[in-house]
């Protein structure tokens, strides 16, 4: 083993958790730390890893952004003809994990995978860049492609049919959102010695939460 790899080691120091101040509801705590997070202006406050598996069990990871969270559960966009949008056609499970390494703090999120609406999908898509539309509408994510030139020659040509005012960029079949419904939730706060503060919320077939505390 590389000693140099081995020996690096932050001692965490900064805050707790206690089972006496998180909300009842993990969404609802989850937006207490994401507005922290937020007033602390984190670089890329909103990237998430989301890790998948195909329905054998073979499992992949990926960093995407965070699009939106409400009671329901937490919103990402993506192709759905890309490796991951077909392991979650194949396994509607997903995890998601935000690490806010400045805060010293981790949120885990296990949950159940289903498509947005086409209204939110259409509503998302026509809010971005229109660079980012034409990206979306011309990559063939997950797919092999022969070369960079091949890529930016579909995107000039593509870019050369739509208008300056880049209104007539039509979202692609295969684009759109999903929505991962929270059945475990779990946060990490960073605690001196590895003696770290994690706490977990299951749900229960009432709809209600349970709150327990893990051993780091």
């Amino acid at each position: 083993m590389d000693q140099r790899i081995a020996d690096i080691r932050i001692n965490y120091s900064l805050r707790s958790l206690s089972e006496n101040e998180v909300a009842a509801d993990p969404l609802e705590q989850f937006g207490q730390w994401w507005q922290e997070a937020r007033q602390s202006e984190l670089l890329e406050v909103n990237a998430m890893t989301l890790a998948t598996a195909s329905a054998d069990g073979v499992p992949s990871a990926r960093i995407v952004l965070l699009k939106g969270f409400s009671p329901k559960g937490f919103v990402f966009f993506t192709n759905y003809e890309s490796f991951k949008g077909k392991q979650l056609a194949e396994n509607p499970k997903a995890c998601l994990v935000f690490f806010w390494k400045e805060l010293e703090r981790q949120v885990r999120i296990t949950g159940l995978v289903q498509k947005v609406s086409e209204e939110e999908s259409e509503e998302y898509f026509q809010s971005r860049p229109a660079g980012s539309r034409l990206g979306a509408a011309v990559s063939p994510q997950s797919k092999v492609i022969s070369s960079r030139e091949w890529l930016e020659e579909k995107y000039a040509a593509a870019e050369k049919e739509v208008s300056e005012s880049a209104k007539n960029i039509e979202r692609p079949a295969h684009w759109g959102g999903y929505l991962v419904r929270p059945v475990v939730m779990e946060f990490w706060q960073g605690r001196p010695s590895r003696l770290h503060d994690r706490l977990e919320y299951t749900l229960k077939e009432n709809g209600e939460w349970d709150l327990h505390r893990l051993a780091p």
